[in-house]
């Protein structure tokens, strides 16, 4: 028993963990009360509205159960996350069908992960691997779903001046701006349609035009759409010439792509400077850590070599941070 590796007993901690809080997870999610009774719910909706029979809302009232959903892991960690809602409207925005629970296991196991990784490859100490593993996986996730986030919005911003002019003929052929946002989610494709489809389903189900557009700007959080509903609520109140408003809007939202287009352009020696700095510190470690890994190891062993690393880190963030803000403009 004294000649076990304490690598060996640490690797099999961490993955009876991992199979444990998988194993939790996935019985949670079978046997929970709510699961049951969700899946009868959706099995009456489902013999109800047929593909042959289905009306209006039937579509309306399966989506709504779908969105409802919320298992009871997810009730669980609401207690204990700091701020749920906004986690929960953060995972919304990718558009993704991604809970609470799921992205919790995710950290957990992108942060067991990371542990072993740091332990196991550069040969740390198992609580400096821990605390580096921990920093590590919460930020892989983090940065995945912000990813995501982005691509959405930007994909969204590309295709909604279409969107706009496909409203702007129907009222102009003189259908209501439902109709023509109702035109929207069957014509356009996701994530334009996709959004317009929920908005869709929203005025179906008995919310007002203005209520469901506001619930959608919390999805998308981009400044286009927003001025798009503005757009709509000041018209409802005072009138005027919608298909013209309109018109303006999306050639508005033309001009601002060409222009963040430009920038981008005019902006591309600095972000490349940037990643080259960025990138070339820890590109020459790699190097000098294959070739004379005892002369490399002395950076993260010898305290000095350590508090000089947190300096130097320190001080690349922020004149990254720096040059970010130089190279970033509102528009």
């Amino acid at each position: 028993m004294n000649n076990i590796n304490p690598d060996v007993i640490m690797i099999g901690v961490f993955g009876a963990t991992i199979v444990l809080m998988i194993s939790v997870v996935f019985v949670m999610g079978i046997l929970s009360p709510a699961n049951r009774a969700m899946q009868q719910r959706l099995t009456k909706m489902r013999t109800r509205y047929a593909a042959s029979a289905r009306g209006k809302g039937g579509d309306a009232a399966r989506k709504l159960l779908l969105y409802a959903r919320e298992s009871s892991l997810d009730s669980a960690l609401k207690r204990f996350l700091p701020r749920p809602a906004e986690l929960r409207q953060r995972l919304n925005q990718t558009g993704k069908t991604i809970s609470l629970g799921h992205y919790a296991l995710f950290n957990v196991i992108a942060v067991i992960g990371a542990s072993l990784l740091m332990a196991i490859a550069s040969g740390l100490p198992v609580a400096a691997a821990i605390l580096v593993g921990i920093f590590i996986g919460l930020f892989i996730p983090h940065f995945a779903v912000s990813r995501m986030i982005a691509m959405r919005q930007k994909k969204f911003t590309t295709l909604f001046p279409e969107a706009i002019d496909l409203i702007v003929r129907g009222l102009k052929s003189g259908l209501p701006v439902t109709e023509s946002i109702f035109a929207v989610g069957r014509e356009m494709d996701d994530p334009v349609g996709a959004e317009f489809r929920k908005i869709s389903d929203d005025i179906r189900l008995g919310k007002t035009m203005s209520d469901a557009l506001w619930s959608a700007t919390d999805r998308l959080a981009t400044q286009e759409f927003k001025f798009f509903v503005i757009s709509l609520s000041v018209q409802q109140e005072t009138g005027g010439n919608l298909a013209e408003t309109l018109s303006n809007l999306s050639a508005i939202l033309r001009s601002r792509q060409q222009m963040r287009l430009k920038i981008k352009a005019m902006s591309s020696e600095g972000r490349a400077s940037a990643m080259i700095i960025g990138a070339l510190p820890f590109i020459m470690f790699g190097i000098i850590m294959t070739m004379n890994p005892e002369y490399a190891s002395v950076l993260y062993t010898d305290p000095r070599a350590q508090m000089a690393s947190v300096g130097s880190l320190i001080w690349m963030g922020i004149g990254m941070f720096m040059i970010s803000k130089m190279i970033s403009f509102e528009i």
